[in-house]
C-alpha cells in the first residue's frame, strides 16, 4: 500500500472543481490514451489483414470488397480494445505523474488520490456510454456486412438472384412453418419484407398438438396488421385428416385473417430470426423473451446470458480506471513496468474469463445471470478494493 500523506488538521481534502488541474491531467491522459488506442487499432487491422486478405485474393475479389471489409472489422475491435487503453493510458498517465512527483505533490496539496483522477473517470465513463453504442448500434451492423463481404469475396456464396432465395421461419410454439420469398431489395438477411410491407409467395404449415400436419397455406402475399394479424390475399388451404396423411380437396380464397391471437410471430421475429443472437441489440433480445413465452429452455439460455453480458462488459471501460489508478501509483515503489504487467494480466484475466463464462451460460450449465454479470461484478469489487486500499 502505498505511504499516507498526513495533512494538517485544517486542511481538508479538496473536491471542488479545479479547472487548471482537471484540464492538464486530461490532456496528458488523452494524449496517451489516443496513441494506444490507435497502435492497437492498427495491430488488430493488420492481424485481420493476414487472416483474411488471402481468402479474396484467391479469389481474385476487387480491392472494392476487402477494403470495405476490413474497414468494417474495426469497430468490433475496437469495443474490446477500448477497456485495454483505457487502463493503459490511465496508469501510463498516472505513473508519469508519480515519476515526477506531481501525485506526490496534489496529494500533499489535499488532492486525494481519486480527485486526481476525476477527469479521467470521465473519460470513462464516456468511453463506456461509446462502447454501449458500439454494442448495441454499429457493431451488430458492421460485423454483418463484412461477413457478407467476407462470404461474397471468398466464394463462399453461390452466385444466385437475390429474389430467387427462401427464408424458412418455424414459430416458437413450433405449431407452423413458414415459407417465404425474400424481396430484392434484401441482402438475405436484414429484411423479409418488400417496400410496400408484404410478403410475397407464402407458405404456411399449421401443425397439431401432437406433431402431425392438420393444415397447409399457400397465398400469393400475406401483410402484418398490427393488433390484428397476418391477412392473406389470393390464398389456397388444403386440410388434412387427424393423422396428417391424407389431403383433402384445397379451398381457393380471396382473403384470409390469421388473428394475433393464434399467431404471436411477426414480420420483426422473423427478420431477426435470421441473425444471430450476438448481432440483436439488448432491446431486441428483451423484447423477444417477453413476448415468446413457448421459447425453449435451451434458446432461453443463450439469449438471458447474451443479454446481462451486453449490460455488464461495456462498464469495463469505466472500471479500468478503478485499477489503474492504484496501481499507477504503486508504480513509484515497485515500478512502472511491474505495474503494467499486473495491469495488463488483470484486464486480459477478465475478458477472457467473461468469454468463457458467456459460452457457459450459453450451454445452460451456469445460470445467466451469474454468466453475464459475475466477472464485470468481481472485476468491480476488485477495482474499488484497490481505490480504497490506496486512499489517503
Amino acid at each position: 500500500m502505498a505511504d499516507k500523506v498526513i495533512l494538517p488538521d485544517n486542511q481538508k481534502r479538496v473536491w471542488v472543481f479545479m479547472p487548471t488541474l482537471d484540464g492538464y491531467i486530461f490532456r496528458e491522459f488523452m494524449i496517451k490514451f489516443s496513441i494506444l488506442l490507435l497502435v492497437s487499432v492498427i495491430l488488430f487491422l493488420l492481424s485481420d489483414v493476414l487472416a483474411d486478405l488471402s481468402d479474396f485474393v484467391e479469389n481474385g475479389a476487387s480491392w472494392e470488397l476487402y477494403v470495405p471489409y476490413f474497414l468494417l472489422k474495426i469497430p468490433g475491435n475496437i469495443r474490446f480494445i477500448l477497456p485495454i487503453a483505457t487502463l493503459l493510458g490511465c496508469m501510463w498517465t498516472m505513473a508519469t505523474f508519480g515519476k515526477n512527483m506531481e501525485v506526490t505533490a496534489m496529494r500533499a496539496s489535499g488532492v486525494s488520490l481519486f480527485r486526481c483522477g476525476r477527469s479521467i473517470l470521465l473519460v470513462g465513463m464516456l468511453t463506456t456510454f461509446v462502447n454501449i453504442w458500439f454494442n448495441e448500434g454499429l457493431v451488430p451492423y458492421t460485423d454483418r456486412r463484412a461477413g457478407n463481404l467476407l462470404a461474397i469475396g471468398s466464394g463462399d456464396v453461390k452466385k444466385m438472384r437475390v429474389e430467387d432465395q427462401k427464408l424458412a421461419y418455424r414459430s416458437p410454439d413450433k405449431k407452423r412453418t413458414w415459407l417465404f420469398q425474400l424481396p430484392e431489395e434484401s441482402d438475405g438477411a436484414l429484411g423479409v419484407a418488400a417496400k410496400d410491407g408484404k410478403q410475397y409467395d407464402v407458405s404456411v404449415k399449421f401443425y397439431r398438438v401432437d406433431g402431425s400436419l392438420e393444415k397447409d397455406l399457400t397465398a400469393k402475399n400475406a401483410i402484418y396488421l398490427d393488433d390484428k394479424g397476418w391477412y392473406f390475399e389470393d390464398l389456397s388451404i388444403t386440410e388434412y385428416s387427424s393423422d396428417g396423411l391424407f389431403a383433402k380437396p384445397p379451398k381457393q380464397l380471396k382473403s384470409w385473417l390469421l388473428s394475433s391471437r393464434v399467431a404471436i410471430e411477426t414480420p420483426v421475429d422473423m427478420q431477426y430470426s435470421v441473425k444471430p443472437v450476438e448481432e440483436l441489440p439488448s432491446w431486441v433480445i428483451f423484447d423477444l423473451l417477453r413476448r415468446t413465452k413457448d421459447m425453449s429452455q435451451r434458446s432461453r439460455n443463450v439469449y438471458w446470458t447474451v443479454f446481462y453480458y451486453r449490460l455488464a462488459f461495456p462498464w469495463s471501460c469505466f472500471l479500468a480506471v478503478f485499477l489503474g489508478i492504484p496501481l499507477a501509483t504503486k508504480s513509484e515503489r515497485s515500478g512502472i513496468l511491474t505495474s503494467i504487467i499486473t495491469a495488463v494480466v488483470i484486464i486480459v484475466g477478465y475478458i477472457v474469463v467473461a468469454q468463457m463464462f458467456l459460452v457457459i451460460g450459453k450451454q445452460g450449465y451456469i445460470n445467466s445471470v451469474i454468466a453475464g454479470l459475475a466477472p464485470t461484478v468481481a472485476f468491480i469489487g476488485y477495482g474499488i478494493d484497490r481505490v480504497v486500499r490506496n486512499q489517503a
